[in-house]
């Protein structure tokens, strides 16, 4: 893109020296070609939170959820988005996932996850770990969604938060 086009917004002139490279000439999507890139080890790392009420944070730490142990089954939830993302993000290329890892810290309000992702491909992995935050959070709050309905059968405290790429890393593969 040009930033001498008639018409060209702000936002296009101030990166007119990078190239969108999700989008054609004409604006049509497409997957960026990394045929040509040289395949690096890669790490990235997300977190994310769902805040609940204590008394379902305490059912949490005793496994005394109905529904089973609902870390293990998060954990299992996340690890299963990282191995699908390019399956629901339309433009995610598939890459040899290597390693992931899962951290949960259980506090008094809330459960916070953070999802490591390691590759050895050709791009990054931060959309990866963000999906296995997000699904993580998610099987959190299906599991728990007995203890956290109010009367009415809404959710007025629970909200998954702060969805994040806390980090990301490329070095040269040995």
């Amino acid at each position: 893109m040009s930033d001498d086009r008639e018409g060209a917004s702000a936002d296009e002139a101030a990166g007119a020296s990078e190239e969108l490279t999700h989008t054609t000439e004409d604006g049509d999507v497409q997957m960026v070609d990394v045929g040509a890139k040289e395949r690096t080890a890669r790490r990235a790392v997300a977190r994310g939170e769902i805040r609940l009420d204590e008394s379902t944070v305490e059912a949490i730490r005793a496994d005394e959820i109905g529904k089973g142990d609902v870390l293990t089954t998060a954990r299992i939830g996340a690890v299963q988005a990282v191995k699908h993302t390019w399956e629901t993000i339309p433009m995610c290329h598939q890459i040899p996932i290597t390693n992931v890892d899962t951290d949960f810290d259980v506090r008094a309000d809330r459960v916070v996850l953070d999802v490591a992702v390691e590759t050895t491909g050709k791009t990054g992995c931060e959309m990866e770990a963000l999906e296995g935050v997000t699904t993580g959070l998610n099987v959190v709050w299906d599991m728990v969604k007995a203890a956290e309905k109010d009367a009415e059968g809404q959710y007025p405290g629970t909200a998954i938060e702060g969805v994040e790429v806390v980090s990301k890393e490329k070095r040269a593969l040995d």
